[in-house]
């Protein structure tokens, strides 16, 4: 049980260094081989959400007969909200250095601390996944435990592209764009280690943590995956009302279905 959660929990990590790794084979940056990665990223995202966290979540909540979505809807309303504040916060840091200084370095840090504030909530749905197989919840087996954290891992793979390749395009050394790749999901196993001693405690929130760490998921997806907004200074309204329609669509099929 111990080395299957410590691969488990590494599992994503090694996605983002393989895909960063890209940068050393790509000779020329594309755009429509970044368009097409993130796109598949955007659908390994949201099938591991709906399968892997969003029906475990429900299947928790089954208690409560037509209000089994409680749990999900919860979670998922405090991921997106909280996924919003601090995509606030790393815009208005990123407006800051750019008025105070200007440069590839600046640039580069900030871009880094981005693609790491999103990354986090991965660590913390594979963390879920594992506390969940531990408390013997019975909703998680060792295989589809693994299996997420493989599609996490799968899912890295082009966000390191994504990463790398685009800082290699602006001017930096490919060891140094690998290296940021890298690095920006080493906060993976380590919010999948902090959530797991949390989360093994209190299996009876874990419903409310699988929305959370889906809500999560699909700000991502919504926001850096589709959105891809021009105008950094707006809120990112695209990204909200995805997870609007996706609620909305998850609390009728469950109380209706």
């Amino acid at each position: 049980m111990i080395m299957n959660t410590v691969c488990g929990v590494l599992l994503p990590f090694l996605g983002t260094a393989s895909g960063s790794a890209g940068v050393f084979f790509v000779k020329k940056r594309s755009r429509r081989l970044q368009m097409m990665l993130s796109g598949f990223a955007a659908g390994v995202m949201t099938a591991a959400c709906v399968w892997s966290l969003l029906i475990p979540s429900i299947e928790g909540g089954a208690r409560m007969g037509r209000w089994a979505f409680v749990p999900a809807l919860t979670g998922l309303v405090l991921g997106f909200v909280i996924l919003t504040f601090l995509d606030r916060q790393a815009l208005r840091l990123m407006q800051k250095l750019n008025i105070e200084k200007n440069g590839a370095e600046v640039n580069s840090f900030v871009f880094f601390l981005a693609v790491t504030i999103h990354n986090i909530p991965e660590g913390m749905a594979v963390g879920m996944m594992y506390a969940s197989l531990i408390s013997g919840s019975g909703s998680v087996t060792a295989g589809s435990a693994l299996m997420f954290a493989l599609a996490i891992a799968l899912q890295n793979i082009p966000e390191g592209a994504i990463i790398s390749m685009p800082l290699h395009s602006q001017g930096m050394k490919k060891s140094k764009a690998f290296l940021f790749g890298a690095l920006s999901g080493v906060v993976e196993p380590v919010g999948a280690v902090a959530t797991l001693f949390v989360t093994r405690y209190v299996s009876t929130v874990l419903p409310y943590f699988f929305g959370f760490a889906a809500g999560a998921m699909l700000f991502v997806v919504a926001d850096e995956l589709i959105a891809k907004r021009e105008n950094s200074s707006e809120m990112p309204v695209t990204a909200l009302s995805f997870g609007v329609g996706f609620a909305l669509m998850m609390v009728m099929d469950v109380a209706l279905g």
